[in-house]
């Protein structure tokens, strides 16, 4: 045999020593999975609260509200509710609460207070508003469709028309009228519907922003 043969099949052997012994030690240092072990739960994630609308500014809660009273992590004290009539809600366990007139903010103090008698530490309250029923205005007579319109925020005469499809052929739209009460007694502003489209300014100032069971009238 040569030289050069003799020298390559001990490289060879050489290389092939190496792998098996790479093989090995990677085996060894691998650690061994205990049988039946199974993968470590990740923490659970927190629950998103229900959703709701943003309420205006200057929104306090009235009758026909529909809420959510959410105790974080306690589903048995948590509810969705509806304000009734005479401004309350009812609450498991709790029971009454007067909601009526309170901003959110003031009725989950309320809430917050009237649970302490029966839990130990503070609990986490959110109020939601799921929908306002309570912001309502009224448009009657020669319109597409007449009847209550939920307020939204910055509500003028002519927007609630137009929601209520617009005023009718025949309507006499210089006599619009707004009935509004304050402080228990009824006043009525006019709206000269026809001149405010001419764009005339003394119209212009008639078309007012509508405040909560404000009754636009359309003769």
């Amino acid at each position: 045999m040569s030289l050069q043969r003799l020298a390559i099949r001990v490289a060879i052997g050489c290389l092939s020593a190496a792998l098996v012994s790479g093989v090995i030690v990677q085996a060894q240092s691998a650690p061994p999975k205990p049988s039946g072990s199974k993968a470590t739960p990740g923490p659970t994630p927190t629950p998103a609260p229900p959703a709701g609308v943003t309420p205006p500014a200057d929104y306090v809660i009235g009758p026909d509200d529909a809420l959510t009273v959410n105790f974080w992590r306690d589903k048995d004290m948590s509810a969705d509710v509806i304000v009734r009539p005479d401004g309350k809600i009812t609450l498991p366990l709790i029971n009454e609460i007067a909601a009526a007139g309170l901003t959110t903010e003031q009725l989950r103090a309320t809430v917050v207070k009237a649970s302490m008698k029966f839990l130990n530490e503070e609990p986490t309250v959110n109020i939601i508003v799921r929908q306002i029923n309570s912001r309502r205005v009224y448009i009657t007579g020669q319109v597409g469709k007449s009847g209550p319109y939920p307020l939204t925020e910055h509500l003028t005469v002519v927007q609630l028309i137009s929601i209520a499809g617009g005023v009718a052929e025949y309507a006499k739209t210089e006599r619009i009228q707004i009935v509004r009460t304050e402080n228990g007694q009824q006043k009525s502003y006019f709206f000269n519907y026809k001149d405010f489209m001419k764009g005339k300014a003394a119209a212009l100032k008639q078309n007012i922003e509508l405040k909560i069971g404000d009754t636009v009238i359309v003769p």
